[in-house]
């Protein structure tokens, strides 16, 4: 009998795994029929090109993009609760900017008793003076009498000083970018209070190879256009890297003034250096280009299939850039179409 409630035990777990198991494999199945997966053997239209050779003009110009001036987490310097906040994100401030307050009642207190004891120790140091020069007391007493009243005052430059850390102001000016606390908030020395940026000026980082680079010096006048824009901004050279990347780029930071605020961090601009040499070199057009300058990419035609590489790249003139290596002039890249590829897509070349 035992045996028998066993082995029908053991069926019934058994039955349990079996629908179990099931279950999931159709939720799993139902999962993978929702999620979209791109088809890779589906053919993409694309139009191509192959890179040339192109003289560049003495206008030399390097792709880069615009960091902020100054940007800063701004800290706590006390520990308390925050009866005051003045800021929201995306607020404008000035230097010296009250941004938040903390409680200071108890430092108040504190700073209410010394000034008692103080006084206190002023009457009897006057006393004890009065003493000493009769010779009723001895000099000694006296001495312990200044030494008290000396700690007394550098206690209370300790406490002002903390009454002084419960106001936390804004160091230079700028934006508020993030904002770290709210009303009621407990902080601690450190805590994170807000974000401030400084675009009132703006640093071009550029990307300038080793051919190039003596072309450039400290506190030299060069132009800089913006991505979108014919106008060109005076900006200077500030900065010059001492040690190139694996491309044999040096990174150059060009300085501008942004008094309108119109330029923002992230964006993209161009540095242009007159020069009176010229560079032939090999050239795409700059639509052919994927993701950032940072990181620059194309899509080649290999095999019938678009394949996803990272080329160096260069100087860019009227639409063109020129690509330092990645590529042959035997390659074809494709400018039109990226958005719907995928690495290692089948293409379908436009042939109008």
């Amino acid at each position: 009998m035992k045996i028998r409630n066993f082995i029908l035990v053991l069926v019934i777990i058994g039955g349990l795994l079996t629908v179990t198991v099931i279950k999931l494999l159709n939720n799993k199945k139902s999962v993978e029929e929702k999620v979209y997966i791109p088809d890779l053997s589906t053919p993409v239209l694309v139009d191509v090109v192959g890179p040339t050779i192109r003289t560049f003009s003495d206008e030399f110009a390097y792709l880069g993009t615009f960091d902020p001036f100054r940007q800063n987490i701004i800290g706590a310097e006390a520990g308390g609760k925050v009866i005051t906040v003045t800021f929201s994100e995306g607020d404008r401030v000035g230097q010296g900017s009250l941004l938040a307050k903390l409680d200071d009642e108890n430092i108040r207190l504190q700073m209410e008793a010394l000034a008692v004891a103080v006084e206190g120790q002023v009457q009897d140091d006057n006393r004890i003076g009065i003493l000493t020069e009769q010779q009723v007391v001895p000099a000694m007493q006296a001495e312990k009498t200044k030494l008290a009243l000396k700690s007394s005052m550098v206690q209370r430059k300790q406490l002002e000083k903390q009454l002084r850390s419960t106001a936390i102001h804004a160091p230079f000016p700028g934006v508020i970018t993030k904002k770290l606390i709210d009303l009621g908030s407990f902080v601690g020395p450190g805590t994170p209070v807000a974000e401030i940026t400084d675009i009132s000026n703006l640093k071009l980082t550029i990307n300038v190879p080793e051919r190039d680079i003596n072309k450039f010096k400290v506190n030299q006048a060069i132009t800089v256009k913006l991505d979108d824009s014919e106008a060109e901004i005076p900006g200077k050279v500030r900065n010059i890297g001492i040690q190139g990347d694996k491309s044999h780029n040096f990174k150059v930071q060009i300085e501008i003034k942004n008094t309108d605020l119109k330029i923002k961090a992230g964006m993209y601009g161009t540095g242009v250096l007159r020069n009176e040499s010229k560079v032939t070199a090999l050239a795409i057009p700059r639509k052919a280009l994927v993701g950032s300058l940072k990181n620059p990419q194309v899509y080649v035609v290999r095999g019938g299939k678009a394949r996803l590489i990272s080329i160096g790249v260069g100087l860019v003139e009227d639409g063109y850039i020129e690509v330092r290596e990645g590529l042959t002039e035997k390659d074809k890249v494709v400018v039109k179409g990226q958005i719907n590829l995928k690495d290692n897509q089948n293409i379908k070349i436009d042939k109008k």
